[in-house]
């Protein structure tokens, strides 16, 4: 369980099916399969104190907040995050105050002297934010692609459209010890899906791992975990180990992309007006990935209209500083699955596609402008349209 998928080399399924959002990558063999639909019952096993869950925490599986579309989707869930800009203009991300995501739920009372509730912001915070759950589907493909890719298109990107180049965020790797690209997250401060799953056991669920060993202080109060923990870290991981948290990683690496609706004649018009527009700017149409042991995810283009950097984005920023991204600094959220989404951008503060597009600032702006005041209403909802087939 949760060993390398591209170690099978049993023969392929010869099953054929119609992709939905509930798949896996087209081609997996018969064993990566297995792994893929053993890695979902993880994803939707709800942990409880026993495991190792909290003793503060978000949520007691991975699938309570990825759920649009099919387990793995985005979610309507928004999580807080806070901080404090400093006089100077620096950050402080209030990590002794348990900074900077607040875990909404504790464990509740575990001695007569120990109640683990949830987290609030504390008062010291003046920088308050949203983070809207993101969907996972076809994330393989993303981990998949070499870090040199990013950083190419980075340097394209700078010298044919320097007012909207993005950057390639370079974040930690622990498994690796060193830095590499950041892929996934908001902030593109997560460099693979093993570190997603690993972050996302222990600030989602308060689990644990060999790469995240140490709980969260709940609220940064170190001496109530210190005494009250009813699963101590010097146990060693939660929840048996490390093995769901590789079974998460082979949920993720394994899913296939989202299938992509029916084209009309609208959203073929939409296409070409949402190149025009400069949305491609930042939303790359495809990447490819690199030489991969698993052949389901060995050099195959995709589409997830994302270039997956970092961009400046002006006041529709968070306000947060983190892993190397800064205060206005969003990650190009990928649009494949839009048609199934029902709030967008990093806080969900917009309810559909048009909302999402007239929200867009900074080195979004240009792109917003044209489509708010250059371009006629039918041209307009053909742009939605076409992301409405993605």
């Amino acid at each position: 369980m949760g060993e390398d998928p591209g170690s099978e080399v049993a023969e392929q399924s010869s099953a054929v099916v119609t992709a939905t959002f509930e798949s896996g990558l087209p081609g997996l063999t018969t064993a990566q399969l297995a792994l893929f639909q053993e890695g979902r019952l993880a994803f939707e096993e709800e942990e409880d104190a026993s495991d190792g869950l909290g003793p503060v925490f978000n949520g007691n599986s991975c699938a309570t907040c990825h759920v649009q579309g099919a387990i793995g989707g985005a979610g309507e869930i928004v999580e807080t995050r806070f901080g404090k800009k400093n006089a100077d203009g620096s950050f402080d991300p209030l990590a002794q105050n348990g900074g900077s995501l607040i875990q909404t739920t504790g464990i509740g009372q575990t001695s007569p002297l120990c109640n683990f509730t949830g987290e609030v912001v504390p008062a010291a915070a003046n920088v308050v934010s949203g983070r809207l759950t993101t969907p996972l589907f076809g994330l393989g493909l993303v981990d998949a692609v070499p870090d040199s890719t990013f950083l190419n298109l980075a340097s394209v990107q700078r010298q044919y459209y320097p007012s909207t180049a993005g950057r390639a965020n370079l974040v930690d790797n622990p498994p690796l010890g060193k830095k590499t690209v950041g892929k996934f997250g908001w902030k593109a401060q997560v460099p693979s899906l093993l570190v997603f799953a690993a972050d996302a056991y222990l600030n989602e669920m308060g689990i644990t791992s060999s790469i995240f060993p140490t709980d969260n202080c709940p609220n940064g109060d170190c001496e109530l975990l210190a005494s009250c923990d009813p699963v101590p870290d010097s146990q060693g991981p939660e929840d048996e180990g490390d093995v769901d948290m590789l079974k998460f990683r082979d949920f993720m690496q394994l899913h296939a992309p989202p299938p992509r609706g029916p084209s009309t004649p609208d959203s073929i018009d939409g296409e070409d007006l949402f190149y025009w527009i400069g949305c491609t700017d930042c939303h790359e149409p495809s990447l490819t990935t690199g030489t991969n042991s698993i052949a389901a995810l060995n050099k195959k283009t995709f589409f997830p209209y994302s270039d997956f950097l970092l961009h400046d984005m002006g006041p529709l920023g968070d306000g947060i500083v983190q892993n190397g991204a800064g205060a206005n600094d969003i990650r190009t959220a990928p649009l494949w699955g839009a048609r199934v989404r029902t709030r967008f951008l990093h806080d969900g503060r917009a309810h559909n596609v048009r909302d999402a597009i007239l929200a867009h600032a900074g080195q979004g702006k240009a792109a917003r402008d044209l489509f708010a005041n250059y371009l006629f209403e039918d041209e307009r909802v053909a742009i939605i349209a076409f992301i409405n087939t993605l």
